[in-house]
């Protein structure tokens, strides 16, 4: 009886229990869950919210596979790992070629929406809209006088503008903090009642039920966008179909050369952001959103139920969401800049909360996969499954393969007869063309994104990449556990390690206001 239990719960977990009216008016949109409320303040349906990891048929689907590939190998295991390493292979190729593709495009189509000099003079600041800024702070003392600095440089009218800084009820230190401060009129001051799940995006949900703005912005307290984004972004949306509701801004760092770490990880951003992402517009594509600077139009994203409260990276589900709405993102040639994580512990965290949530959002949409598919030759399922479900997979698999080369070459007289049997003909040609010329142009990638963001300096240390692919495959097997023991957990990235130092501190006041990074530190 008691196995027939868990196997209920398992494969049919206890139903939600949504407010009723009167709950809902006194507390805001939740439900109850094993006896636990859950206060989300999103409109989001539960059937697309990562509150549950696997629906019914995913967990069937996931113990047949398991199932099948365990008998398999009990069957005739060298049979069965030639068929493994043959679809890893051809994967690999695949995204190899992807990758090629996305950066060709980056280049040949100039996808980035540039607005002019003339554009921005001519705009009447008489009718622009109100906008407004959510910052969602939790335990952000150190970074918020320099977030408020950022703020009151915008170039927009201070009358149209609120800039609403989410705090926590239970941050009690952060809210001491903000009330001793003289704060400017447009800067609001929310709280967000203290409830589960305690996640960024729930607070960006609450803020969303205040705002009476027709555009809103998220910006981190770290962040210094350029001070023209706002008015960029509203001379974009004016003139952009109807179907483009969200902006995503570009990113960078403003302490790209405080350690080893920040310059590995700017070459990153550079190539995401520079390469990857506006590969990824030109094809019309879904677009995995930034964690900031996503701007949007506010009934728009309404409609789509604000973000989802449980997942852990909400920008790049609402990013694929929006999408397959029928709706389109646009990358916005504006920076802004942030702060690169510069402490090894602190960047696994991180790293392994964005992991994480991208295996959420690989979980959640492909519940009804057939949803990214509208016309027959539509490639963007395929694309979906390159950009998080590759993404994931190759992180997870990429140790196990680095062991079978590194097993070929120095124990050769030993494993090499073996190896060379799991890769017959073809397979083989593919899987050493993969390796020589794949990492050689994953490499040169890192190198162009830092050229082209004028990074030229950290250009020769994409040679250390493959120690920081290391690092996130570490980091992404912490996630895959961490999305069973516990997905809807939100580890905390501290910010303000830059501030001891003082070059990145010089480069964030320069930086103010420009547009572009300043080539006095880039260079």
């Amino acid at each position: 009886m008691n196995l027939l239990r868990i196997c209920k719960n398992i494969f049919i977990p206890p139903k939600i229990q949504p407010f009723d009216f009167a709950t809902q008016q006194a507390k805001g949109n939740g439900f109850s869950h094993n006896g636990q409320e859950y206060i989300h303040y999103s409109d989001l349906p539960y059937r697309d919210s990562a509150f549950f990891q696997l629906t019914g048929w995913q967990k069937i689907f996931l113990v047949l596979l398991v199932t099948a590939i365990t008998g398999s190998f009990l069957l005739n295991w060298h049979a069965s790992l030639i068929l493994v390493l043959t679809v890893l292979t051809v994967l690999y190729f695949f995204d190899l070629l992807f990758n090629l593709t996305l950066i060709i495009r980056s280049f040949l189509h100039r996808p980035e929406f540039k607005v002019t000099k003339e554009e921005l003079l001519a705009v009447d600041r008489a009718t622009l809209p109100f906008y407004t800024v959510f910052c969602p702070l939790y335990k952000e003392v150190s970074v918020l006088p320099q977030f408020i600095t950022a703020m009151t440089k915008l170039n927009y009218p201070k009358e149209k503008l609120e800039v609403m800084l989410l705090l926590e009820e239970d941050d009690v230190e952060t809210i001491a903090s903000v009330q001793k401060l003289s704060l400017p009129a447009f800067l609001k001051v929310v709280i967000v009642p203290d409830s589960l799940p305690k996640t960024k995006p729930k607070a960006l949900n609450y803020g969303l039920t205040l705002t009476k703005s027709e555009y809103i912005v998220i910006y981190d307290a770290e962040d210094v966008p350029e001070e023209n984004q706002l008015l960029k972004a509203v001379v974009l949306f004016q003139k952009l179909p109807k179907e483009t509701i969200c902006l995503q801004a570009k990113l960078s760092f403003y302490n790209p050369t405080q350690n080893l770490l920040t310059r590995v990880f700017t070459a990153e951003y550079s190539l995401w952001f520079d390469l990857v992402l506006t590969g990824l517009h030109s094809l019309n594509g879904p677009i995995p959103l930034g964690g900031t600077s996503n701007h949007f139009k506010t009934a728009v994203l309404r409609e789509l139920g604000g973000w989802d409260p449980f997942n852990v990276t909400e920008d790049a589900d609402l990013g694929i969401r929006l999408f397959k709405k029928g709706y389109r993102t646009a990358i916005l040639d504006s920076v802004t800049l942030e702060e690169a994580n510069s402490n090894l512990f602190n960047w696994f965290t991180q790293r392994t909360r964005w992991i994480k949530g991208y295996i959420q959002t690989y979980l959640v949409h492909m519940r009804r996969p057939q949803s990214f598919i509208r016309r027959w030759n539509d490639p963007y399922l395929f694309v979906f499954q390159l950009v998080i479900g590759g993404k994931i997979a190759s992180m997870l698999i990429n140790p196990f393969m680095w062991l079978i080369t590194a097993a070929y070459f120095l124990f050769r007289p030993v494993t090499g007869t073996l190896i060379e049997s799991l890769y017959p003909g073809s397979i083989l040609y593919i899987s050493v063309f993969t390796l020589v010329f794949g990492n050689f142009l994953y490499l040169s990638y890192y190198m162009i994104g830092c050229y082209k963001k004028r990074f030229y300096r950290l250009c020769k240390f994409a040679f250390l990449v493959p120690f920081y692919w290391l690092g996130m495959s570490i980091s992404a097997w912490i996630a895959l556990y961490e999305s069973y023991a516990k997905p809807h957990y939100w580890s905390k990235t501290k910010h303000g390690l830059h501030l001891t130092d003082k070059k990145s501190m010089e480069y964030a006041e320069a930086v103010v206001g420009s547009e572009l990074v300043d080539s006095k530190y880039s260079a």
